[in-house]
């Protein structure tokens, strides 16, 4: 509209002039509401012309948003694994700080792994103490066992020496019964070292291992009792947190709440800005925003960062090969604005939906020399055409609080 009015004070009215005091024609005479096209029709086609020029380069360089947010970051409120809830540290909306206790799951179970595992560490430190008892006596029997061995290696000795001297003094069979004494003596000896030896091998590796096994299932169930309290990670306030002594907690299906932290998202709002805008924002540049939550307030911010990518365009490998036709929406420029001052921003709670108009300034290159003659007037000109949508916005800033609560 105001491009309109603007375009016929300097068409239409001229115009209208010329014809008035110049021709002589007076509106509603000749000039009438028939013939009104004919007779203006230079203004009326110069008006059209320089009203669709303006509104092309107002929108252009000076583009404007409906989608601006404080976006900002939630933590979800979950347990390692599924079981029920046995105690609840805080309530629904309070603030917490990192490192405190939300709620604890029931650990029965665990308790009672862990005493079993604890019970089995005192049973083979008992183990190991038996084994050296066990060893005493292998290294007893092999002792005794080898002095056996030694005797009946003596007797088959003298026997056969006396049996070579003289044939008749000892007989066959005694010589077999002698040979099967030592035999069995051997056998007796090896028996005794392998249990000296299994003895020994319980004590330096099998009860060790058993005994690292049992802390390893000591230190799960332990693990798994500290797990079951769940503690806030950052500072927050606690939201959609009902959760009551009881209740199953599933961190896939059922989370406990949303931990809302308190520094996420503060002082940066997300702005999304048509595609044929990309070639005129840049870093730096001024953005003014209104929001409903905080009427009639103008809030300066600049463009802090440009997101390089849209996000209409990603896609995820799958069975299905992607068709572009199959994007019903062409995808904005994601822009992230900061405060000029961040005191404008107190009692604008995070998620707000308000509206902005960017402003394109070439001061800079002006005063730098970067843009002379021609190209600096029409530089000029065209950043101060922003003021168009600087009044639209504030009209809109005005006319929120009407729209919402009257229409």
């Amino acid at each position: 509209m105001l491009e309109l009015v603007f375009s016929a004070l300097i068409t239409v009215f001229p115009d209208y002039l010329f014809r008035r005091y110049k021709q002589g024609k007076r509106l509603g005479h000749e000039i009438t509401l028939f013939n009104v096209w004919y007779e203006l029709r230079w203004g009326l086609t110069a008006c059209a012309i320089l009203a669709i020029t303006l509104i092309t380069v107002i929108f252009y360089f000076h583009p404007s948003t409906r989608n601006v947010s404080a976006s900002f970051r939630t933590v979800s409120v979950l347990s390692d694994r599924v079981g029920r809830v046995a105690e609840v540290y805080v309530k629904n909306n309070v603030s917490v700080n990192a490192g405190d206790a939300i709620f604890r799951l029931d650990t029965t179970r665990q308790e009672a792994a862990a005493e079993t595992a604890r019970r089995r560490i005192n049973e083979l430190d008992a183990a190991l103490e038996l084994v050296v008892t066990q060893i005493a006596i292998a290294a007893a029997q092999l002792t005794a066992a080898e002095a056996d061995l030694a005797q009946a290696r003596d007797d088959l000795h003298r026997r056969t020496v006396l049996a070579d001297r003289n044939n008749a003094v000892v007989s066959e069979q005694e010589l077999e019964r002698l040979e099967t004494a030592v035999n069995r003596a051997e056998s007796q000896r090896d028996s005794a070292k392998s249990a000296l030896e299994g003895a020994k091998l319980q004590q330096t590796d099998v009860i060790p291992a058993q005994q690292e096994s049992a802390r390893a299932r000591l230190f799960e169930a332990e693990t798994e009792i500290s797990l079951s309290t769940v503690y806030a990670e950052v500072d927050g306030t606690v939201k959609q947190f009902l959760l009551k002594p009881g209740d199953i907690v599933n961190p896939i299906l059922r989370p406990a709440g949303v931990l809302v932290p308190e520094v996420t998202g503060q002082g940066r709002y997300a702005a999304a800005f048509g595609q044929i805008s990309a070639s005129v924002l840049k870093p730096g540049m001024l953005v003014e925003i209104t929001c409903p939550s905080k009427p009639l307030t103008i809030i300066p911010t600049f463009v802090e960062e440009l997101q390089g990518v849209i996000a209409a365009g990603q896609f995820r490998p799958g069975d299905v090969l992607l068709d572009q036709q199959d994007r019903s929406r062409p995808g904005t420029v994601t822009v992230f604005l900061a405060p000029i001052f961040p005191e404008h921003l107190i009692d604008v709670p995070l998620g707000s939906s308000c509206v902005g108009v960017a402003y394109t300034s070439r001061a800079q290159q002006i005063e730098a020399g970067e843009i002379t003659g021609f190209s600096a007037f029409v530089a000029r000109l065209v950043d101060g055409m922003g003021i168009a949508n600087a009044i639209v916005l504030r009209g809109q800033a005005i006319l929120l609080p009407v729209k919402a609560l009257v229409f």
